[in-house]
């Protein structure tokens, strides 16, 4: 297909307490409040979405009050607990090593909020927001990179979805190991893969409500776990085909701008959206696109609106890197 355009913001909302990440998300919020599932727009499903954020997440309930004071919107609090958010299933493919994680978010372009938050909750945070504070992707300055992708099994039990919880490693864990741990307690909605680097190491682990985690072979993940995968399921996502291609390719920028890592199948939720390649060692982020990058960093990041074209694979000899 053709490509088409899509904007992205990088916003500055520090502690999150002088109104600029509340005007940001209370002019979402028509679409935002959809993610509500019918349980959490009840009274009852409300408490045990709270008790459960506080069980499990006890250093963020005070960002969380802070937060839901600020959107100020019936069933804010709720949605910002994401323990009743409907689920929501997105491609990917992503790969880590030491001090670097390169991946690709595939998703329907006009569903993903495509802001780059800088915040300073609990410590410095840059990453792909989505739903008020979760995160797709990003870095601490503890030099701890994280992402996501969907792991390829349609199943739904009451728990996280994984944007809050890799804000939530982010905001408390400085390597690996630590965030492996934590992952290890956290009661997580549906099947995900998560990609985790630092200095000195990397590693994808595969969480869900049905299985406990399981680490696998490598530092790589597309839209699959260990179980064998359906041949429809191939057909439709090529997820075994991908994972071979990263990992052929390594942590290469120019390959994730290509067919197979470069998706193009919007219209089923099978397109890349953007490529984010993490350096948490040097606290730098470059989002790519077939025709331009956006570099932000703890040092320097800077706030404002890009135009970029999505949809038309290209190698990256002939782009260019748009002005900060």
């Amino acid at each position: 297909m053709g490509g088409q355009q899509k904007t992205f913001r990088a916003l500055e909302i520090g502690d999150g307490g002088d109104g600029r990440w509340a005007e940001h998300t209370q002019a979402l919020w028509p679409t935002a409040e959809g993610w509500l599932t019918d349980d959490g727009r009840t009274e009852e499903g409300a408490a045990r979405a709270r008790a459960l954020f506080e069980k499990h997440m006890p250093e963020l309930v005070p960002i969380l009050d802070l937060l839901a004071g600020q959107l100020d919107r019936p069933g804010g609090e709720t949605y910002l607990t994401h323990a009743a958010i409907r689920p929501f299933f997105s491609g990917c493919t992503q790969l880590g090593g030491k001090g670097v994680l390169l991946r690709n978010y595939d998703f329907p372009p006009d569903e993903c909020e495509g802001t780059i938050v800088s915040s300073r909750f609990l410590r410095p945070v840059i990453g792909m927001q989505e739903a008020g504070w979760g995160l797709l992707d990003g870095m601490n300055d503890a030099g701890l990179a994280v992402s996501l992708t969907f792991g390829g099994r349609l199943v739904h039990r009451p728990g996280f979805t994984i944007l809050i919880v890799l804000r939530y490693l982010l905001e408390t864990c400085e390597t690996v190991g630590q965030a492996i741990s934590r992952l290890r307690e956290l009661p997580i909605a549906i099947p995900q893969n998560v990609t985790l680097a630092d200095r000195d190491r990397a590693a994808t682990v595969y969480v869900g409500p049905d299985t406990p985690l399981i680490e696998a072979t490598d530092a790589c993940a597309a839209n699959h776990q260990h179980l064998p995968i359906p041949e429809d399921q191939e057909a439709s996502t090529r997820t075994q085909e991908r994972l071979a291609a990263v990992r052929a390719a390594g942590p290469d920028v120019a390959a994730m701008l290509r067919p197979p890592l470069y998706q193009t199948a919007y219209e089923v939720g099978q397109g890349t959206v953007y490529t984010a390649h993490y350096r948490p060692a040097e606290g730098r982020v470059t989002y790519h696109w077939p025709d331009a990058s956006w570099e932000q960093s703890f040092d320097d990041f800077t706030p404002g609106h890009r135009a970029v074209t999505i949809g038309t694979p290209q190698g990256v000899g002939n782009r260019s890197t748009m002005a900060r």
